[in-house]
């Protein structure tokens, strides 16, 4: 598969690093739009890639151009691309909150998939939800589906609304995740566990947690009751959190970043 990335930033990077690990293109195949020297020179030496700052250049014959470009660069990034791809070339843009119609309209180029993504991606867990315009054929989202599950997990969407709903929950959940680890190792440290070691109970029990309801299937209050004992010390702990408005809290935060990626759209 012959890819080109405009944008040689860390996403940038994370997916080309995940697409060569998958063995799904060559670096020869690959070729990434860089402002910076100093990063291209990064690029070409530690992946072996092409690296240029003209993105004519690398998109020439790419079958898919990837957006990881931040929102604010869009405009200056894909206008030298103006009406230059082809209807066989896909464009893939992980640019938060920016909507297909404005890749479409600043690219005059119809087949685009729009995906939100998150940040555990860069370690090959990622979440990415996606959608497609009619434009992007079958074997274009094979394509873009190949891409994205070398990220983690990946759900498609019909409708581009979803993506605001997914940029609140999955692309700013490890936001909310990394403050309630954070809680809990300054919790550990409260009642006089040394630093190092709160930090390890907390990121282990959180991993292990998480992998304990991926791998069980079960919905979380069940697994929550089989911890929870009666009059016992995690049953404590629940009171005080929901006491202090946990759940709430969390509903308010995804409906605040929901509104915030709307505005932003």
């Amino acid at each position: 598969m012959r890819i080109s990335f405009i944008g040689g930033g860390v996403m940038g990077e994370a997916i080309t690093k995940a697409v060569l690990a998958r063995e799904m293109a060559s670096p020869r195949e690959i070729a990434i739009v860089e402002t910076i020297p100093a990063r291209r020179d990064f690029l070409t030496e530690t992946l072996k890639v092409r690296a240029t700052s003209d993105p004519k250049e690398a998109a020439k014959e790419a079958e898919v151009v990837v957006v990881a470009v931040k929102p604010q660069q869009i405009q200056p990034a894909l206008s030298p691309l103006h009406g230059v791809l082809g209807k066989e070339q896909l464009v893939l843009s992980i640019a938060a909150g920016v909507r297909i119609g404005t890749l479409s309209g600043i690219l005059g180029h119809s087949a685009v998939v729009r995906v939100m993504p998150n940040t555990p991606a860069q370690i090959g867990r990622g979440m990415s939800v996606w959608t497609a315009t009619p434009a992007v054929t079958t074997k274009q989202k094979e394509q873009a589906a190949a891409i994205l599950r070398a990220l983690g997990k990946e759900i498609y969407v019909d409708d581009e609304h979803y993506l605001d709903m997914a940029t609140a929950l999955s692309g700013s959940g490890p936001g909310y995740v990394l403050l309630f680890l954070e809680a809990l190792i300054d919790a550990g440290v409260h009642i006089g566990l040394p630093r190092a070691m709160a930090e390890e109970m907390a990121r282990q029990t959180l991993l292990g947690t998480a992998h304990l309801a991926e791998e069980t299937g079960k919905h979380p209050a069940e697994l929550r009751n089989m911890v929870t004992s009666p009059g016992g010390t995690t049953a404590e702990g629940l009171l005080a959190l929901e006491e202090g408005g946990l759940r709430a809290a969390v509903t308010r935060a995804v409906v605040a970043a929901y509104e915030k990626s709307k505005a932003l759209g």
